[in-house]
């Protein structure tokens, strides 16, 4: 079977899910093309889910500029939709000269990238305003635009606005050939072929195989392995903001953030891989994340450890975001899109729109649907379970089947019966927290299996 649209977006996740959305706004007829089954499965799901003021871009490049944009676009989408975001600032830790000598530089940076925030601050006010730091920090300096939110709930919404606005999401519909003809590319995928005037390419780790396939050779994607530690809620009094290391020349290092559900991460690593699908965590990563660990905040490391993880990074050999457009073969490459993706994935799509309307009509529709109004995954919201007006109006909110993270029969239907439902328990996970605590889903996961087997049962 082959399907017909104007434009065919291909990848699901953050960047691309925005993209399709802006273009579902105008009339033309669009598709979101993801080789998994369920939305936001593949990079977007396991990053390290800060909002970036970016301040510490390159001045001067796409990202730096498209990050700044979608720092706003996605604090006004995130109110509109009840995207949880709490502002809890991040701040910038020097524990050797050297690093003490470059925050000046990187306030600069920053200033030059249009963010005045920035306050270098000494080492006791360092201590003051994290005081379970370990010993030795020389000073800091602060970022209180930086922000803390849900990825996941991110990727959701973008994807659910993009399919009310009347975007055509195939999923299991992997890209593995292209022919361009003279008015429309077909794409062979499994599950059924496409054909579209346009194709956008968002297809993060497989960019470049797909860009490959429309003739290009002009980049490629290194897998690049972020593994975490996630330690227990009762940590989080103890990273009462972001805690960044300053970058070197080796990378951004490790950090210490609070999360949207209340935990504590530590993390990222950066190891470079071959295998695009080596998400496991591995025994030599997780050993530096806790040698780290006990520099930065020895305290953390005898808090309870919920979770370890690893996520992949689409990392090119450059230091911006690549976005082009092959005008012959109606094509755009969307690429290199690193982990700043989450706050720019709106502004790349305004990007995107930018460039296509030279050949395309993009005139938004009048009339468009509102943005659906988001779950609240965020341990700072109102929880259903909390919520006695709600409780009192549908009692499946008070009957709670995670214990660990307090989710509710209610939640796990409203997840069944969204225009976007999960594939699997893993996407359950993504739209309600459940199994994403302390027992992992021991306790709650025969439950959970047998409730996604007969999603009928909340009709």
């Amino acid at each position: 079977m082959t399907t017909d649209f104007d434009i065919a977006v291909v990848g699901a996740g953050i960047v691309g899910a925005a993209i399709a959305r802006l273009l579902g706004g105008t009339s033309l007829t669009v598709a979101l093309i993801e080789a998994r089954d369920d939305v936001g499965d593949g990079t977007s799901k396991a990053n390290t889910a800060i909002l970036h003021t970016g301040f510490d871009a390159t001045p001067g490049t796409l990202e730096a500029r498209l990050v700044a944009r979608g720092y706003a676009m996605l604090g006004d989408y995130a109110a509109a939709t009840g995207i949880p975001v709490e502002r809890t600032g991040a701040l910038l830790v020097a524990w050797t000269d050297e690093q003490l000598q470059t925050l000046p530089a990187l306030r600069g940076k920053a200033e030059r990238n249009g963010y005045t925030g920035c306050e270098l601050i000494e080492s006791d006010e360092v201590y003051r305003r994290v005081p379970a730091l370990g010993p030795g920090a020389l000073g800091g300096l602060t970022v209180p635009g930086e922000s803390i939110t849900c990825t996941w709930t991110t990727n959701l919404a973008l994807a659910i606005d993009a399919v009310n606005r009347g975007v055509t999401l195939l999923r299991g519909r992997r890209v593995t050939g292209v022919e361009v003809g003279p008015d429309a590319t077909r794409l062979t995928c499994a599950g059924g072929d496409v054909t579209a005037r346009w194709v956008v390419n968002a297809a993060g780790l497989g960019a470049d195989v797909l860009d490959g396939l429309f003739g290009h050779a002009r980049f490629t994607v290194t897998p690049r392995r972020g593994e975490l530690f996630v330690f227990d809620k009762l940590a989080r009094p103890l990273a009462p903001c972001i805690v960044l290391p300053v970058p070197s020349k080796a990378g951004k290092g490790v950090l210490i953030s609070p999360t949207i559900y209340g935990n504590v991460m530590l993390g990222p690593t950066a190891e470079d891989l071959e295998d695009r699908t080596a998400t496991g965590t591995s025994e030599r990563g997780l050993a530096f994340l806790l040698d780290r660990g006990r520099e930065l905040m020895p305290q953390l490391l005898e808090e309870e450890v919920t979770a370890t993880y690893a996520g992949l990074r689409a990392a090119i050999d450059r230091d911006d975001y690549l976005i082009d457009v092959d005008a012959l073969h109606r094509y755009v490459l969307v690429g290199g899109i690193r982990s700043t993706g989450l706050t720019a994935g709106m502004a790349i799509a305004e990007h995107v729109g930018g460039l296509l309307g030279e050949a395309l009509d993009l005139t938004p529709r009048p009339y468009l649907p509102d943005p659906p109004r988001m779950p609240n995954l965020g341990e700072a919201g109102v929880r259903p379970y909390q919520d006695a007006a709600r409780i009192d109006a549908d009692p499946e909110y008070g009957r709670i089947v995670c214990f660990c993270e307090r989710v509710t029969r209610g939640e796990i239907r409203d997840a069944y019966r969204s225009p976007i439902p999960p594939a699997d328990l893993d996407g359950l996970r993504r739209r309600t927290r459940a199994m994403n605590g302390r027992c992992q889903g021991f306790y709650c996961g025969a439950q959970l299996a047998a409730l996604s087997g007969s999603p009928g049962d909340f009709s």
